[in-house]
């Protein structure tokens, strides 16, 4: 399988060239040429433990690494003891919550106790075993709004030839996802807190990473969601949710929290290669850019001083990276036209699609709906009082807009992006219970912490790289 850009300007390349680049040389996104029908495959993983499915679907996309090497690789990301279930993705039924209708995929228990984890884990895995192979090094910069980061660094800690830059910003994650990754003494992990939103952190990765030159001088990589291996890793959830949910090979709806658009694009890429899908639901919170966009087909993002800080903080964002990549599906996989629309985005600050609309849901699946955080408090109190189950408040953002669209004979798997421990705050404030976390984690916020906090300036972040990758 060989990769292309949204934007036309790159020259097919394989999976492990994507791997260690990130943004396209051209300032898109690395697509496949095509995507394999999936279809002939699905009875025959129907009975594979997640590791051994992950090998499968990841060979299709990575057809330039070894069966046996993926298999390898896969069979160390996806182990119980990384995962603290051996089933690695459980399936979490909500009994007594809008009528038992609604089933948790639980994505959350990997180290970092969010579904990040589940490609991150892999990439881990990938880039070391790349880079072996090519006797290179890299430097990964990224930006997160709290789960990201912190998925990556545990992911990459330690890693022979890679050094992570992981942009933040200041004060606006939970004190558990602060110290989840401020407290990481490894050398060559970085942590960079930055005055503003997730935004501005993204932007100055784009900045640099446009930078050709400082991109191969200091061998910039990614391991945000612009990194194609993050969403073909995230397909296979996809594929193991419906295998073991659906209704005699009928179709299954996923409902999705949504800020970078990344983890619902998988959902996108794996209806496409034929899983029978029958509705991608977006959720948001009140930063609900892609809402109004599936809502009435106007993309417009927020600067961020109009973006809102909310209780479901991994979500607010107003620029999705990923969305791009949808929208090159939804032009016919057209480069030039996607290169007019984010042309016209950077002049006007929007583009307008609402002629495509009625296609949202017919060709694609997708539904959408956004939440408040009274929407969140409800939300929360009301699975826990019916079901005895605690759920984080990204989760319940999408609980929430699920509900709406529960059909008949048609399973609604809700993806569970981090357990409630991270934000204790928002679940006191609901059930007036502080959440189980995990002994390992008990005295997480007290550990010494090491962090550099840097305004708003992409030159900023370029010293700190320079002078720290040598």
């Amino acid at each position: 399988m060989k990769y292309i850009s949204t934007r036309g300007g790159m020259v097919p390349q394989s999976f492990s060239d994507v791997l260690l680049e990130g943004l396209a040389p051209d300032g898109g996104l690395a697509m496949p040429e095509t995507l394999p029908d999936i279809r002939p495959h699905l009875s025959a993983w129907a009975s594979l433990g997640y590791a051994e499915l992950a090998a499968e679907v990841l060979g299709l996309f990575a057809d330039d690494i070894p069966s046996a090497d993926l298999r390898r690789l896969t069979a160390e990301a996806y182990r119980e003891g990384v995962f603290s279930s051996a089933a690695i993705v459980p399936l979490k039924p909500l009994p007594g919550y809008a009528g038992g209708s609604l089933t948790l995929l639980g994505l959350s228990e990997g180290p970092t106790l969010a579904f990040k984890d589940m490609a991150m884990q892999f990439l881990g895995q990938v880039f070391e075993y790349v880079l072996g192979q090519r006797g290179q090094q890299i430097n990964i910069l990224g930006a997160t709004s709290g789960d990201t980061g912190s998925a990556a660094e545990y992911a990459l800690r330690g890693k022979r030839n890679v050094a992570v830059y992981m942009l933040s910003p200041h004060g606006l994650m939970s004190p558990f996802q602060r110290a989840q990754m401020y407290s990481l003494q490894d050398a060559n992990i970085h942590n960079i807190a930055v005055h503003g939103m997730f935004d501005d952190c993204q932007d100055i990765v784009k900045q640099l990473a446009g930078d050709l030159d400082f991109r191969r001088r200091y061998q910039i990589g990614a391991v945000n969601s612009i990194n194609w291996a993050r969403i073909a890793a995230q397909v296979v959830y996809y594929i193991h949710g419906w295998l073991r949910a659906n209704v005699a090979g009928g179709e299954v709806s996923f409902a999705v929290p949504s800020g970078n658009f990344g983890n619902i694009l998988a959902g996108h890429i794996a209806r496409s290669m034929g899983l029978p899908i029958r509705h991608l639901v977006l959720a948001t919170n009140e930063n609900n850019v892609l809402e109004e966009f599936f809502r009435i087909g106007i993309y417009r993002p927020r600067a961020s001083a109009q973006t809102y800080v909310t209780s479901s903080p991994s979500m607010d964002i107003s620029k999705a990276s990923n969305f791009e990549r949808f929208v090159y599906d939804l032009v016919g996989r057209d480069p030039e036209r996607v290169r007019a629309l984010w042309a016209q985005l950077a002049a006007e600050g929007q583009f307008d699609l609402s002629a495509e609309q009625s296609r949202f849901e017919r060709e694609f699946g997708f539904v959408s709906g956004s939440s408040t955080h009274q929407d969140r408090l409800e939300t929360i109190r009301a699975v826990h009082a019916a079901s005895g189950v605690v759920i984080d408040p990204h989760t319940a953002d999408a609980v929430k807009v699920a509900a709406s669209h529960v059909e008949a004979g048609v399973p609604m798997l809700v993806l569970e992006t981090a357990l409630p421990a991270k934000f204790s705050a928002t679940i006191v404030e609901a059930i007036g219970i502080e959440p189980a976390r995990p002994a390992a984690l008990a005295e997480l916020e007290q550990l010494p912490q090491r962090v550099e906090v840097m305004d708003n300036d992409a030159q900023a972040v370029r010293r700190y790289i320079e002078a720290h990758a040598g």
